[in-house]
């Protein structure tokens, strides 16, 4: 980066709560964002000096939010613990970000942490629009004669035009579905791999219904999403309109909503909502990892009627813990699911009449079925032996499909086949 652009950022950081005061934040925002673009600019015209392997150790530089307690964070660490498994050599590096908002408490890797990028493959775990300021906050040499992998997720089936300014400083991206990685195909000719999940869901039986103040006998639907990931994709008011379609106040059914960075306008929308629903328990404080999946396993069932998903870890959690999944029969999700092993709730596509941020108007997405959602909820609850077999084959199917030799032998292949200059 530009030492007079460095000086200038760091300065701003340091006055920033002074400037908030005297400058309108959106100004500070669009002055701070044109500052990156400029150094990137720069950057990228000058191009990173082609791969070579012998310049550096082979292994792998994950370079993404290790600690956070969100599903990017959570991808990064599966990433992490394949590697952990694997015969290749591998460091850490936090990119953690300045966000209130952001719990970044999980410390499973804190003794791969390194600042140093001592490796030969960069794998880039980080979303596309803080892929500025990675570029300025880190040396500009760490890409220099570097394998460089974007490793990027995306819900939708068009790409935004903003990621295609990366492609020049990048050697391959990296999806774990092929959803995604046949979307950007369509705009870059770099090599795209999906690179599947290991998926792992460790529980802890001291984090019962009692922890949680769950009714200890009801049958409980649990439903959650995160605000940041935007509550018009996640759909949380999906499994309310279909619960309420498929029990009365009165039923002895309850749900469970969980709300990762709960804003007041959302809570308000979905008490609103459920107001005369008395067996309605709302969690809203952040959960460890283990946390998190202990709650899935003590509900019966995990309810996710999303209108599109960059993968839909949560619901392989579910299902590595033997709880049926009732979810949308669209996007990354229906390439670990099916409907032998889960309630795959049947859709129309619907475009987005104004943008829905990060989401552009004129984009299209599913619209699930209300109606077969309740069904499937009336008939998870009362037929005990249909319920039953789910748990079951949920439970072994995603073993084997999301299990630790598949996505081992995928990354080591991969980078074999770098190593051996393969496309």
């Amino acid at each position: 980066m530009n030492p007079i652009t460095t000086i200038l950022l760091k300065c701003a950081d340091y006055t920033k709560p002074v400037l908030k005061k005297i400058i309108p934040q959106r100004m500070l925002r669009d002055t701070k964002q044109r500052l990156l673009e400029k150094s990137y600019d720069a950057l990228a015209q000058k191009g990173k000096k082609t791969f070579d392997r012998a310049k550096k150790p082979d292994g792998i530089n994950i370079i993404g939010l290790v600690r956070a307690q969100m599903g990017l964070g959570q991808s990064c660490r599966l990433l992490a613990n394949a590697l952990e498994h694997s015969s290749l050599s591998y460091s850490l590096y936090d990119f953690a970000l300045k966000n209130a908002m952001m719990n970044v408490d999980d410390h499973t890797f804190d003794g791969k942490l390194s600042d140093e990028l001592k490796y030969n493959i960069n794998l880039i775990h980080i979303n596309p629009d803080e892929m500025l300021l990675m570029y300025t906050r880190l040396d500009p040499a760490c890409w220099d004669y570097s394998y460089n992998i974007a490793f990027w997720l995306w819900e939708l089936e068009e790409i935004p035009d903003s990621w295609k300014k990366y492609f020049p400083m990048l050697d391959e991206i990296w999806t774990p579905s092929e959803f995604i990685s046949q979307s950007l195909r369509k705009i870059t000719n770099l090599p795209v791999k999906t690179m599947p999940y290991w998926v792992t869901a460790k529980i802890d039986h001291k984090y019962d219904r009692a922890f949680f103040k769950l009714p200890k006998d009801m049958f409980l639907f649990l439903t959650m999403y995160d605000s940041n990931s935007t509550m018009e994709r996640k759909n949380p008011m999906g499994a309310v309109k279909a619960f309420k379609k498929a029990f009365q106040p009165q039923d002895p059914v309850g749900l469970v909503v969980k709300v990762n960075n709960a804003r007041t306008e959302d809570m308000e929308i979905l008490r609103k909502a459920l107001e005369d629903y008395p067996h309605v328990f709302y969690i809203t404080e952040t959960l460890e990892k283990t946390q998190v999946n202990s709650l899935i396993s003590v509900c019966n069932v995990f309810v996710s009627l999303h209108r599109a998903e960059g993968f839909g870890l949560v619901m392989a959690e579910a299902m590595l813990n033997g709880r049926p999944v009732i979810a949308t029969n669209w996007s990354s999700n229906t390439e670990f699911m099916n409907k032998d092993v889960a309630c795959m709730v049947d859709y129309t596509f619907t475009t987005l009449q104004q943008d829905c941020p990060p989401y552009k108007k004129g984009a299209r997405w599913a619209d699930p079925d209300v109606d077969q959602a309740a069904k499937y909820m009336q008939k998870l609850y009362s037929d005990e032996s249909y319920y039953n077999q789910l748990c079951n084959k949920a439970r072994t199917y995603i073993s084997g499909k999301l299990g630790k030799d598949q996505a081992v032998t995928k990354i080591e292949q991969r980078v074999k086949e770098i190593y051996d200059g393969r496309k």
